[in-house]
């Protein structure tokens, strides 16, 4: 595919072909740092969380798919119309734009699972929209591309990263697998896998913020206003899904698992096919936009675990304070369940409690028992 860039004296292809070679192994270093971290954290992460999943919540998913439709249409519904509506305003060049139509109609990335986790969300919804707006994505992102790349001449077809996505999906579906599994025969121990994958999974995280850190010096000196649009389009789409969420009354667990698949998309996906529909010149002048959107997606992630969990301890103290002189059990008790008797807006499994029947609710809240427990216990 080749862009029209050659009318533009400012045209990096035309200014800085000498510095061709260097760029790109900087790139290729980048790619397989990159690589391996994530490659790392897909594994432990997906393993860990799948020991969080009920096989019973997760059929109830399937069964009444409501937060699953409601989460694929912000993914492949909102995130190309915000992408594309982007890069109207903006006024992009057709490259640019073409990397900003990519990395809205990618599916969910894995990296919204764990974030998920710290928030108390919905785990089973989380890696159940991830699974499916992956497998969604071998259909949605062609036409998703078709119709919203045609206002911008185009010489050669998008190059669909069809092997990357299944490589994905197998990443994703085999050790959570493995996790719901242990769950099932073990659940004393899933919850320590489970304790030891968050933390695990978080300070992955942080080496892979770090990571981009160092290794992408060249994102800051890139078109500005490709570094404005990754600034403000992930913030968008955890805006837009949580909104929507709220419009089609999801309770505030599936709002905050929403708003986070929604905005959290696989920039190892976006990167693999601008790699393979895009030459090493068009490269340069686009490459920087995934990786910058992949960093700023980080750290709005770090800032909502950051205010929900702040959010949630004081709800705690609070609620201790409000009975100083209580005896110990009840105290306990009343510590363990305060998001449900304090806030609205931290309670959990209440889809659930409310249309199963009540034999089944009581087996739900004793699956989701240790979970609960493992998460108060990290915060």
């Amino acid at each position: 595919m080749t862009a029209n860039c050659s009318s533009s004296t400012a045209c990096p292809t035309n200014s800085s072909e000498e510095q061709l070679p260097g760029i790109l192994d900087e790139h290729g270093n980048l790619e397989l740092a990159f690589t391996v971290v994530s490659v790392l954290m897909v594994g432990l992460i997906t393993f860990s969380l799948g020991c969080s999943v009920d096989v019973r919540k997760l059929c109830f998913h399937i069964r009444r798919p409501w937060g699953i439709a409601v989460g694929l249409l912000c993914q492949f519904g909102l995130m190309p119309l915000t992408a594309y509506l982007l890069a109207i305003s903006f006024s992009l060049k057709s490259v640019h734009a073409i990397a900003v139509l990519i990395m809205g109609c990618c599916p969910g990335g894995t990296i919204s699972n764990i974030f998920t986790f710290w928030v108390d969300g919905d785990m089973d919804l989380s890696i159940s929209m991830t699974a499916c707006s992956t497998v969604a994505a071998l259909g949605m992102m062609p036409l998703c591309l078709y119709v919203y790349s045609r206002s911008w001449s185009l010489e050669q077809d998008l190059t669909i990263p069809y092997q990357n996505i299944g490589i994905t999906l197998v990443f994703l579906t085999i050790p959570v697998a493995f996790g719901v599994y242990v769950n099932y025969r073990w659940p004393k121990q899933s919850t320590i896998i489970l304790k030891i994958g968050a933390i695990v999974g978080g300070a992955l995280l942080v080496v892979a913020a770090v990571t981009g850190v160092v290794l992408s010096k060249g994102i800051w000196n890139s078109d500005f206003t490709l570094l404005i649009i990754s600034f403000i389009f992930p913030l968008i789409g955890h805006l837009a899904g949580f909104l929507l969420a709220l419009l089609t009354r999801q309770s505030w667990q599936r709002c905050r698992t929403i708003s986070l698949e929604t905005g959290a998309q696989n920039i190892q996906m976006c990167v693999t096919m601008l790699q393979l529909s895009f030459t090493d010149e068009q490269l340069i002048q686009m490459f920087h936009f995934p990786l910058a959107y992949g960093l700023f997606q980080l750290v709005y992630g770090f800032l909502i675990i950051t205010v929900y969990q702040t959010y949630k301890r004081r709800l705690r103290s609070r609620h201790g304070n409000k009975s100083p002189g209580c005896a110990t059990e009840r105290c306990h008790e009343s510590k363990t369940t305060f998001p449900k008797e304090s806030s609205a807006f931290l309670e959990e499994n209440e889809e659930t409690t409310a249309t199963a029947g009540p034999l089944e609710a009581v087996g739900l809240h004793r699956a989701m028992e240790p979970i609960v427990t493992s998460r108060d216990s990290l915060a």
